[in-house]
């Protein structure tokens, strides 16, 4: 790979979601933000939505890895589960261990038990699913229903869902109005800005270990920001394939080429429209010269008429 030639340590734009890696990009601060001031209130459903590569599940990284030692954490990466396998799940993740066979009523049971038994330890008990627009209908209503687990003064379990675009449309249904209605505080990750994406550019290749000149400038992280649309995981994939293409030639620095290669290979792109040529400057010159000439010629009628009245007058 092209880790040598640059003097990288590590490749600085995988796919992984790597907290190593974690910038403070405006939209996801924030999103953090919005968790944390809503973890702090202990009750309803907590949703943070965006387009697909916008990095939720880097935000649901960051916030698992800096959550403070009071929280109990059950974690779900993929929650395309019916109610019963879901019920398992969380069984699993709170350390529940069931001997024999059981029924859902027995399994809600030893759900509730253990919710109590970690809040009299202190724990505050955390439920949360990535993916969360892959939840059955099903699923959802008994999702809804874990949070109806409490003690008389607090909720027993919060949840707190990532997902993309389509969750918001299916929860907009009149079917789910009861969970919408707990939804307490949300969140939508926004695209990057040009200027976010160079930051963020720059900030991996450092990250990586890259010492030197920029390898690309502030014209490249706008063609890259535009052909990506600012989406982080598009951002990585251009990047990558810029510098492969960049070490292919053997050249220290990235180009405009290398960039528009690396976008016309890469799928689910917005190739940046190609500027044309300013033709109208012909027509421009040719009003001018028109006008130039009308003028002249009135302006010469102008004195011819004066000049044969000035004789006639003599």
């Amino acid at each position: 790979m092209y880790l040598q030639h640059f003097g990288l340590t590590q490749l600085p734009f995988t796919l992984t979601p790597n907290t190593e890696f974690f910038f403070g990009l405006a939209p996801h601060v924030e999103a953090l933000q919005v968790l944390q001031t809503a973890l702090e209130t202990g009750e309803g459903f907590i949703k943070v939505t965006g387009e697909v590569g916008t990095g939720k599940t880097l935000v649901c990284r960051k916030l698992l890895n800096d959550l403070p030692k009071q929280y109990h954490c059950a974690y779900i990466p993929n929650p395309y589960l019916s109610p019963v396998e879901l019920r398992w799940a969380v069984a699993s993740e709170l350390g529940i261990e069931a001997e024999g066979e059981i029924n859902q009523q027995q399994l809600t049971g030893l759900i509730h038990d253990q919710l109590l038994k970690l809040n009299k330890q202190g724990f505050h008990v955390l439920l949360v699913l990535d993916e969360a627009q892959a939840l059955p209908d099903d699923s959802i209503e008994a999702l809804r229903l874990f949070t109806n687990l409490e003690t008389e003064s607090h909720k027993l379990l919060q949840v707190v869902l990532f997902g993309q675009q389509e969750l918001d449309e299916r929860l907009a249904k009149p079917k789910f109005r009861q969970l919408r209605q707990r939804i307490t505080f949300s969140y939508h990750l926004r695209p990057l800005s040009w200027d976010e994406v160079e930051a963020y550019i720059q900030y991996r290749l450092s990250i990586a270990g890259y010492k030197g000149t920029p390898l690309f400038t502030q014209a490249h992280a706008k063609y890259i920001a535009s052909a990506s649309r600012g989406i982080p995981r598009l951002v990585n994939i251009l990047a990558h394939k810029s510098l492969l293409l960049c070490f292919g030639d053997g050249s220290r620095q990235v180009n405009k080429k290398h960039c528009k290669e690396a976008a016309l290979d890469t799928e689910d792109v917005q190739m940046p429209p190609v500027a044309q040529p300013r033709r109208y400057h012909a027509w421009i010159i040719v009003t001018l010269m028109i006008m130039l000439i009308s003028f002249i010629l009135y302006n010469t009628n102008c004195c011819a008429d004066i000049w044969a009245q000035m004789r006639a007058w003599i």
